[in-house]
């Protein structure tokens, strides 16, 4: 099924944080606190996206945890192991893409193409499996290793990890079911393959004990900006998740990534780059930076300037932290150096004439790298529309700042006006993770190969 003759859709959707992606979110009077847990509130959530007609749901996942992360992000600290998650949520939904993380560092390929397919059969073809390496280097203690590999040995790894599992999935090919009770013949032996794969880090015979899924490949996701990730990302991703926050920087890097198809032989609506946003929405703009200070009044924080000062190239201990920012022309950084950062802070608090403690907050709020906007639905929609219309997105990856009411707010304002302007669907065009993105259900790599060998 392709739209590509259609005008572009924005994509959206959800990336779980259950206490919300604000550190301080949790703390909001009106927040949820538990929800990470409570598979009531885990339903609801899911079943808000899908009436919303987001194109997925997304749980992201880590394997290693610490009480001291408690206080930049609470959300990752503990929460549900991601395929158990997903395949309850696939019981209580019918048309929502569901994404489930699985790190290949840590896993084998006959595993996860098991587990992916099966979560695909009981999706009826709604699932979608996010690749990672891992980030955090303490995850190699709970697997019995003395540290975590680098880049290049995770990439090398990971390159050959997920062509096995894309191998497994075709090994039984759609029609090799005959299931004919009357000559007892259940399987066309001719259209079950073996993979007999012999590689630098892996040996694996298939075929998989799982039948083709339904979407014959689950589409793949992953994230991150260093090279051999983009090259994984043009290889083999139908989206690409990232961190981006300034216009420039995510447009030139949505054109990189899209660049890099045609030497594996991919069209440019075959990949979708979907960054962060963490949008704080109010029914005004007013309202929306009320809750914006609400929000940065409760984050509870040691006030250490050094990293924000290396941030923007200027020592900021030496000032008032209640006084005016600094002459940026003091920055030590090269060209525009902090001014796109600090004009969004500004954007954020709703004026200009922010102090080193407002520049604090916005930076404690979106140390991690996604684009954290501010205002009424109007203003939040501009944005969007700016960015997607500006080839800097082909949509967005929801950070909700606090649950569930944070959500809520973007789905009750800010979707409808995205739909009033032709942007969003009011409807899902198919029921599979696929239609959602309009990929075609792809061949099956050893049926082709079959054809061949009887011509």
């Amino acid at each position: 099924m392709s739209h590509s003759n259609q005008p572009r859709q924005l994509h959206l959707g959800l990336f779980l944080f259950s206490t919300g992606y604000h550190p301080a979110g949790w703390r909001l009077p009106e927040s949820v606190t538990d929800g990470a847990f409570d598979p009531k509130f885990l339903q609801g959530v899911a079943q808000r996206l899908e009436a919303a007609k987001f194109d997925f749901f997304f749980l992201g996942d880590a394997l290693a945890s610490s009480a001291d992360m408690q206080y930049q992000f609470p959300s990752q600290m503990v929460r549900l192991e991601p395929f158990t998650m997903i395949a309850h949520l696939a019981a209580v939904t019918e048309k929502i893409g569901l994404i489930v993380t699985a790190n290949t560092t840590y896993a084998e390929p006959y595993h996860i193409a098991r587990m992916t397919a099966s979560l695909d059969y009981l999706s009826q073809g709604r699932t979608a499996w996010n690749v990672v390496t891992g980030a955090d280097a303490r995850a190699a203690q709970n697997f019995s290793r003395d540290k975590h590999w680098d880049n290049t040995k995770r990439y090398d790894y990971a390159d050959e990890f997920v062509q096995i599992v894309k191998d497994l999935w075709d090994t039984w090919e759609d029609d090799a079911f005959i299931r004919d009770k009357a000559s007892g013949v259940f399987v066309d032996e001719s259209k079950v393959h073996a993979i007999h794969h012999k590689g630098d880090h892996f040996s694996v015979a298939g075929p998989l004990n799982v039948a083709r899924p339904p979407q014959g490949q689950l589409p793949l996701l992953s994230a991150g900006t260093s090279e051999r990730s983009q090259e994984l990302g043009a290889q083999f991703s139908n989206v690409i998740f990232t961190g981006q926050f300034l216009f420039e920087e995510a447009r030139a890097f949505y054109a990189g990534i899209k660049s890099k198809l045609a030497k594996y032989g991919r069209k440019q609506d075959e990949l979708f780059i979907m960054p962060g946003l963490v949008p704080i929405v109010g029914r005004t703009d007013d309202e929306a930076y009320a809750k914006y200070r609400e929000l940065s009044s409760l984050l509870v924080t040691n006030f250490d300037l050094k990293p924000l000062s290396a941030r923007i190239g200027i020592d900021l201990s030496a000032y008032p932290f209640d006084g005016p920012l600094p002459d940026l022309a003091l920055s030590t950084l090269p060209g525009e150096g902090a001014r796109p950062f600090i004009q969004l802070a500004q954007n954020a608090s709703g004026h200009d004439d922010i102090s080193i403690r407002e520049l604090f907050h916005y930076f404690a709020a979106t140390v991690r790298g996604h684009l954290l906007l501010v205002g009424g639905p109007e203003r939040i929609a501009d944005q969007i529309e700016n960015w997607f219309q500006g080839e800097a997105a082909d949509g967005f990856n929801l950070c909700a700042p606090y649950m569930p009411d944070g959500l809520n707010l973007f789905i009750d304002l800010v979707v409808p006006e995205l739909q009033r302007r032709g942007l969003f669907r009011t409807e899902y065009e198919g029921s599979t993770f696929r239609d959602h993105f309009g990929l075609a259900r792809p061949e099956n790599r050893f049926a082709h190969k079959g054809l061949l060998q009887q011509s």
